[in-house]
């Protein structure tokens, strides 16, 4: 998932649930950022590249029960967004890097096709959100 250094990292739990983190926050941004060489609102313009820092937010997130297609998507979305909220309550003006990656692993689901959902407000999906905040904030208030 990445070439950063991933020796340091934070985990969570929650009702079976497993969130492992890497916040290397050396380059962050929001996902929604203006073209390159262009501030928002603008004309294009020479922008300085920043200096080069490495930095990526991994989340490796462990769930006992099979999810469906639909809940694997549904389960990184909610990741990616308990991940923004740890990243403000950590006091960060940020969405993350841009390099972020979620990788979400659950048994294979057989012929009953597993869990529909994982959105915050279904069973597996709000214990998602709440070990990935956990790790995810736990790794991001060193970073201040």
């Amino acid at each position: 998932m990445t070439a950063a250094e991933v020796a340091a990292y934070t985990s969570a739990h929650d009702g079976g649930v497993t969130a492992t983190v890497t916040t290397g926050l050396g380059v962050r941004g929001w996902a929604a950022a203006p073209e390159t060489g262009r501030r928002s609102g603008e004309a294009p313009v020479d922008v300085p590249a920043a200096p080069f820092r490495p930095g990526t937010v991994n989340i490796v997130v462990a769930v006992p029960v099979p999810l469906s297609d639909a809940a694997l998507v549904n389960a990184v979305a909610t990741a990616t967004e308990a991940k923004v909220q740890a990243l403000l309550d950590a006091g960060l003006d940020c969405s993350g890097t841009p390099t972020d990656a979620v990788c979400v692993i659950a048994p294979e689901p057989g012929p009953e096709g597993g869990e529909p959902f994982a959105g915050p407000r279904s069973t597996w999906g709000a214990r998602i959100a709440r070990a990935v905040h956990g790790a995810a904030l736990a790794g991001a208030r060193p970073a201040r």
